[in-house]
């Protein structure tokens, strides 16, 4: 199913000051449900669903110039002047170009479990997987899960990656996300954050939040943090992996609340 709106698919919840949260591959704005609804207790909260994801529009490049380019769209299109960002993995790296391109818009930056840094590309078998499933012979998410298990050995993946199949018509199953676009756009979203010629580095204040059990933020990633958010800080949740914000929720918006409190 093919979308070709120019605006992100979005959800606002709360009043106040504005606050975004950006999900990260193969989610969608549900993803950060549980970080968006104690936030918009004390702020206006919009998640989003990235493009060839959720309920947004598909389109066949995923450069994080154009992902970022898509959230300041919808930035203009609901009249926010200023916001802090919260992105999680792929959407950290876009909440970070968010940054890069337009700093006099973002008042703090979250970024949790990633880095602007270039990684190898480790989910070719969960494309792979997904790809291999045979909708005509599926009637229920969980015949989906038996074809996807031989590629995907975590059940609590394979149940975060089923999130986007979804009943049609007549019975029939489809992906909300663009399976092909994300296996072609695929190399673009494992690079690094670049700054422009004509931009400079991110001068705001930035918090890194890092699973304790993740190898997603490593000590080598530090100079690389430095050059484009060198007014940035780290805390580390123990016991958590990359699904940071999932497995230790309560920890997790504390550190976001407190951040975004804080006087500078």
């Amino acid at each position: 199913m093919t979308k070709t709106t120019s605006i992100l698919n979005y959800k606002q919840i709360g009043t106040g000051e504005h606050i975004v949260l950006i999900h990260g591959l193969f989610g969608s704005l549900e993803n950060l449900n549980m970080v968006a609804k104690p936030l918009s207790d004390l702020y206006c909260v919009t998640s989003v669903d990235v493009r060839n994801h959720g309920d947004s529009f598909h389109a066949s490049t995923m450069e994080y110039t154009d992902l970022a380019q898509d959230i300041i769209n919808l930035l203009d299109h609901l009249n926010i002047d200023s916001c802090s960002i919260l992105g999680h993995s792929m959407g950290g790296k876009i909440a970070i170009q968010v940054a890069i391109e337009q700093p006099q818009r973002i008042k703090k930056l979250l970024i949790a479990d990633i880095a602007p840094v270039s990684y190898p590309p480790h989910h070719l078998e969960i494309i792979k997987g997904l790809q291999k499933i045979d909708l005509t012979k599926i009637m229920n998410r969980k015949d989906a899960d038996k074809q996807l298990a031989p590629y995907v050995e975590n059940i609590g993946v394979r149940q975060f990656l089923l999130r986007n199949l979804v009943s049609g018509p007549l019975g029939t199953f489809y992906f909300k996300c663009s399976l092909k676009n994300l296996s072609l756009c695929y190399p673009q979203i494992m690079k690094a954050n670049e700054i422009p010629a004509n931009k400079s580095a991110y001068m705001g204040l930035t918090m890194f939040i890092k699973g304790g059990d993740s190898d997603y933020i490593l000590p080598e990633h530090r100079a690389a943090i430095a050059a484009i958010l060198p007014n940035s800080k780290a805390k580390i949740i123990q016991g958590a992996g990359h699904w940071l914000h999932a497995e230790k929720t309560i920890a997790f918006n504390k550190i976001v609340t407190d951040f975004i409190k804080a006087t500078p």
